[in-house]
């Protein structure tokens, strides 16, 4: 009996030992193939590179390498086939040239960037491998091996990155803190953090494009935080875009009546933008046939605004123009005496004006500005000036020969200057146009 186990023993021992394990799967992923790699191979080939493929993923690199010998040299599913066949035996280098090579010939070769990355992974070339991930869902957007991984090690870097541009901000190091939230940007192009830091940063430095263009892009993320919102506001408008800033601010007034200092810069911008609050008014002028004098008031204002700054002079008295669209311009065009109110405190705002009236304005006008540095030097001697149809004991006698002396405003042909005849708008513009170039 114990002859017989014996016996029984020694031929299952001989059975096993003629027996092949299967082979162990590779520790590294092997991609498929993309579908349009394999469908323009002829079905010879077709066929070595699926069963290639199909060695690879068992684990049998020497029958892999069997297969893909068929193939002819200038293969990219050869080169990449070999690629793995080369991971297998550990030797990364030439795995990494053999990918390459795939690549170079055939670029949407999926399987050999997922090669790639993990060829960098084995390194620890995280910026190598994200871009290699990112490679991949380019080319293959529902890739389930990249997804996660992308999505894991982007964080990774982001978080790295932006921690070591606020240690180099608080050393007091800005050329490193911008380089670490640039490249949080590559890891991230919507990274809201990013962007506000670097136009804080860039706004420091006075480098309003580059703040502003980062600035924009936080604000694309659609934030509402209001501290930032308020940040952004203040940017714009130091940047002079006044107009955009209020936007800004009456969005967070809305939001938050109660903030009293919000309310109070909206009525600052507001001031200094009277003329956003009555565009239909002020952008209508240019094709009226005839202007008032509350027109008249508006486009010096409007125009020459910060060179008719108050500088704490009089502010006139006005009784009749509480209803006048341009109330806010009349009152310091007024108190300059650029167009004159009359005794009795009357503007008159919706008087139609004529070409006497105008070049009185505009004497008026240029010497204000000579009051405040400009020089205006005239073009013609005024006693060489001949006017058919303004005697010299005109009130307006000597306020259009000198707008005629500057080259302002000019004769007709036949010497004539027709000083009531009325101002179309597109005549006072070109008058201020002239006088404002003359200034500068």
């Amino acid at each position: 009996m114990v002859k017989r186990i014996a016996v029984v023993g020694l031929a299952l021992l001989g059975v096993w030992s003629c027996a092949t394990l299967p082979p162990a799967p590779p520790a590294f992923f092997v991609q498929d193939l993309p579908a349009e790699a394999t469908t323009r191979l002829r079905l010879d080939d077709r066929i070595a590179a699926e069963d290639a493929w199909d060695a690879l993923k068992s684990g049998r690199p020497e029958l892999a390498r069997k297969y893909l010998m068929k193939l002819g040299t200038a293969s990219p599913i050869r080169e990449a086939g070999l690629a793995y066949v080369d991971l297998f035996n550990a030797d990364l280098a030439a795995a990494e040239a053999r990918f390459r090579s795939s690549i170079a010939s055939s670029p949407g070769m999926v399987p050999s960037h997922v090669g790639l990355a993990q060829i960098y992974e084995s390194r620890r070339e995280r910026d190598k491998v994200f871009d290699e991930y990112r490679e991949i869902l380019r080319l293959d957007p529902a890739n389930r091996w990249a997804a996660p991984r992308f999505e894991a090690l982007r964080g990774e870097l982001v978080k790295d990155s932006a921690a070591a541009a606020r240690t180099a901000l608080a050393a007091g190091n800005r050329e490193t803190a911008k380089r670490e939230f640039l490249k949080v940007l590559t890891y991230d192009a919507d990274s809201m953090d990013a962007h506000l830091e670097l136009a804080r940063i860039y706004r420091q430095e006075k480098n309003k494009t580059e703040a502003l263009l980062h600035f924009k892009a936080a604000m694309e993320s659609g934030t509402q935080d209001q501290a930032v919102l308020r940040e952004y506001a203040e940017f714009l408008a130091e940047s002079g875009e006044l107009g955009q800033s209020l936007d800004v601010l009456e969005k967070l007034a809305a939001e938050a009546p109660k903030d009293p200092s919000v309310g109070k810069r909206v009525e600052e911008l507001r001031a200094k933008l009277g003329v956003y609050e009555i565009p239909s008014q002020y952008d209508a002028i240019p094709a009226l046939e005839a202007i008032a004098r509350e027109d008249l008031a508006a486009l010096i204002g409007v125009r020459f605004e910060k060179d008719l700054a108050a500088t704490g002079g009089r502010t006139e008295i006005l009784v009749d123009i509480a209803t006048s669209w341009a109330q806010r311009y009349i009152v310091p065009v007024a108190s300059l005496g650029i167009v004159r109110a009359s005794v009795n405190h009357t503007f008159q705002p919706r008087r139609i004006i004529n070409r006497a009236e105008l070049a009185d304005a505009a004497i008026r006008l240029i010497v204000a500005l000579q009051d405040r540095g400009a020089r205006f030097v005239p073009l013609v001697e005024e006693r060489r000036i001949q006017i058919a149809d303004v005697a010299s004991d005109n009130p307006y006698y000597p306020s259009i020969t000198k707008v005629l002396a500057f080259q302002v405003m000019t004769l007709t042909p036949d010497r004539k200057f027709e000083p009531e005849r009325t101002v179309s708008g597109e005549e006072a513009i070109r008058v201020l146009d002239i006088i404002e170039r003359l200034a500068k």
